[in-house]
């Protein structure tokens, strides 16, 4: 039905209820008032007839006249267009302002329209209306719209949506045009039209083919629906819907955007923004850009991310056209990895740069499957909101595996070979490539990458049709995967995948099967998955022999290597690493090895944005002040944690910290894995140091906001710790750090 059809409907129900009126004595002290959808001239098949009774109380037999309106519109007396069923109510101006505190009333209100009557009676109508809702009812209406938002999801991204109520829907529609009534910020009224009246020809469209005048487009329904609308296929029509949900969430976002800015404009408790790092801010509770720099971009991503803020959109703006170094720096990647692993709150920030054009900038192949449907029942969301939701899950997975930045990674892009006749896990195994080159992945990462996104589903299926007591079926598994960090990657995705596609297709039987599957396979596996200690070069070698402290300084890929050798000593690991922090160097990864009476390290950093790079000789003289007065450095570790400003942050997964047995080592293996945060490898150092234990290597490792710690640990001996003494190290590391 098109717009037209739908107005001349409407003009034909105004016409029978105006006949309706004069044929009851066209009594003065009564208004016929058209709201909603009839107020606004537009009537669907399956509208209802939204009618407001208005009288100022001196008609004697009110209740006779109501029933001489209604009962021949139920007893469908009126033309064929008119509609099945009404909703009506009798008020007067009274009993209407009373009832305005209803954000519905008085949403409906504000398309009243005169269709016959009392004129000054309307108008009164109309004015209090207006000045009810010229007193700021936004919040209410943000409120309502956050909790039918809640109840009904995204019209853009749900398979089977509700048209009308979901976010992006009709509702939304009418809610924007209630913002621009307020008079207090401005709405494209115009734009709003036409989108209105594509989703109205859905709607009409579905109420046509199923006979009902239900708003919930059914897989049953939308091929017939494609149809009626002149359109290819279901695909080609949820993809239309789509696109039309996601342009009006986006100009509600503004919309929202626009009105808080003219709040804290006229705030006179404006906070002052808080720096967070390079460019970037905080203000008034979202991520700002403060200027512009190459990659400033994906860290401002990375931030919200882990801040669980919202990024401004003005921001989202600055950054649309910027083009990213290709391959991308190692930071950007990492910040990627921070960006993703945010967990739910990556997906706010994610959308809003989606609706910006940022993420289609950065990952071309992303508009692939951008509101790219799924016709399959078991799956809930489209397949760009699909991968979304798996890296939210996989987030929650980043402590049961050893490279998190490739379960991520993976997560988001393992579905990213839909949307043709190849079989997909095939096909994203090789999209996957350019992908990760780009991000700048090395070339034993892509191969990773390549494996999760070929076999994401081979754990799943394997574990639900075939035996599990069967020899072959665990053989068929090792033939595939090659070790065991491939295995706990393909474990965790599994569970990310299902998770995110829902409990049709992740049941609680489901999950221990796979599980049970994956014990079995890593019984029969070979190998170890104990970051190896550091091998030392000849020249390394040479240095240690000095038994002095020697740094050398080096820029590497745009970080900073640095390269130390000092006489061993219990807690120079923990000195060195909160001597770096108090230069406003950040830790991404460090390996060290003792060797004789000296210790060689290797630490890799960045530098804060807003420090000076001090020169070797600095850190040298620094590292030296810390191994004097050890209590003078952890007092101002302590003074610079707490100075930091407070921020929010999201919610993560707690440490894990354990004991790894192998019997091939000397030393007491122990890893951490646990979230990134201030001075972490002096925390772990320090809580070592107390139990006067030797720290003979350390392997560590930052992944995005992830970080692996491998710590070789002996006596002072030089002996393995014992059971007892082992488990009480544990405990110390995991009372620092969590």
């Amino acid at each position: 039905m098109s717009l037209s059809e739908r107005r001349s409907r409407s003009s034909e129900s105004d016409l029978f209820l105006k006949t309706l009126y004069e044929s009851a004595g066209k009594p003065d002290g009564v208004a016929l008032v058209a709201v909603g959808g009839f107020g606004r001239g537009e009537l669907s098949p399956g509208s209802d007839l939204d009618l407001l009774i208005l009288h100022d109380g001196s008609l004697a037999n009110l209740a006779d006249f109501v029933n001489s309106l209604l009962y021949p519109i139920w007893d469908r007396q009126g033309p064929a267009s008119l509609p099945k069923s009404v909703d009506h109510s009798v008020r007067t101006i009274k009993d209407t302002k009373e009832a305005l505190v209803d954000i519905r009333v008085i949403l409906g209100l504000l398309d009243a329209r005169l269709v016959c009557g009392n004129t000054e009676l309307f108008k009164n109508l109309v004015s209090e209306v207006q000045s009810a809702w010229k007193r700021d009812r936004l919040e209410d209406l943000r409120l309502s719209m956050n909790s039918r938002h809640e109840r009904f999801g995204d019209l853009a991204y749900l398979l089977e949506p509700d048209i009308k109520e979901a976010r992006g829907g009709l509702r939304d529609i009418n809610a924007l045009r209630a913002i621009g009534k307020s008079e207090v910020i401005s709405i494209a009224a115009d734009n709003l039209d036409e989108l209105e009246a594509r989703l109205l020809d859905v709607r009409d469209s579905l109420h046509k083919v199923s006979g009902r005048d239900k708003d919930l487009l059914l897989f049953q329904e939308q091929d017939k629906v494609a149809t009626d609308l002149g359109l290819e296929d279901a695909d080609v029509l949820m993809g239309h819907v789509a696109t039309i949900a996601r342009t009006i969430d986006y100009q509600l976002n503004v919309a929202w955007h626009k009105y808080d800015n003219r709040r804290r404009k006229f705030s006179f408790r404006r906070e002052k923004p808080t720096n967070v790092g390079k460019n970037i801010g905080v203000d008034n509770h979202e991520i700002v850009i403060e200027a512009l720099d190459p990659t400033v971009g994906m860290r401002a991503a990375a931030k919200a991310s882990q801040l669980g803020l919202p990024i401004s959109i003005d921001s989202c703006e600055l950054i649309k056209n910027q083009e990213l170094p290709n391959p991308w720096p190692r930071e950007v990647r990492e910040d990627l990895v921070a960006f993703i692993g945010g967990g739910s709150a990556m997906e706010r920030v994610w959308e809003a740069l989606d609706q910006a054009g940022v993420i289609e900038k950065w990952l071309p192949e992303w508009s692939s499957v951008r509101s790219l449907p799924q016709r399959n029942a078991l799956h809930r969301h489209t397949v760009d909101r699909h991968m979304v939701e798996t890296a939210i899950c996989a987030a929650n997975l980043t402590r049961t595996v050893h490279r998190p930045d490739l379960l991520l990674v993976g997560s988001l892009f393992h579905d990213i070979g839909k949307g043709t006749q190849e079989d997909h896990s095939e096909r994203g195994s090789k999209l996957i490539t350019p992908i990760a080159k780009r991000i700048g992945f090395s070339d034993s990462d892509i191969a990773t990458l390549q494996f999760l996104i070929k076999h994401h589903l081979l754990l799943s299926s394997t574990a639900t049709r075939r035996d599990l007591d069967d020899p072959a079926t665990i053989q068929s598994i090792l033939d595939v995967v090659p070790d065991m960090q491939h295995l706990e990657l393909l474990h965790a995705l599994s569970i990310a995948d299902g998770e995110a596609t829902g409990k049709a297709a992740w049941s609680d039987w489901k999950a221990r099967l796979v599980k049970d599957l994956v014990n079995r396979v890593k019984s029969a596996m070979k190998g170890t998955l104990v970051a190896p200690e550091m091998e030392l070069s000849e020249n390394q070698i040479v240095q240690a022999r000095s038994n002095q402290i020697q740094v050398s300084l080096s820029e590497s890929s745009g970080s900073y290597s640095l390269e130390l050798v000092a006489p061993d000593s219990t807690g120079l690991f923990s000195i060195v690493a909160g001597t770096l922090n108090l230069l406003k160097f950040d830790i991404r990864a460090a390996k060290t090895r003792t060797h004789e009476k000296s210790a060689v390290m290797t630490w890799i950093v960045n530098l804060d944005p807003f420090a000076q790079l001090p020169s070797e000789t600095e850190i040298q003289k620094a590292i030296s002040n810390g191994l004097e007065d050890t209590d003078q450095l952890k007092q101002r570790i302590e003074a610079k944690i707490k100075s930091y400003a407070p921020l929010p942050g999201v919610p993560v997964p707690p440490p894990e910290v354990e004991i790894i047995e192998d019997l091939a080592s000397s030393a007491t293996i122990i890893e951490i894995r646990s979230h990134d945060r201030p001075a972490l490898l002096f925390r772990i150092g320090s809580a070592v140091k107390e139990l006067n234990i030797d720290i003979r290597s350390v392997i560590a490792s930052t992944l995005g906001a992830e970080a692996i710690d491998t710590l070789y640990v002996t006596e002072v001996s030089g002996e393995k710790l014992s059971p007892e003494k082992a488990t009480q190290v544990v405990a110390s590391i995991r009372a620092a750090i969590d």
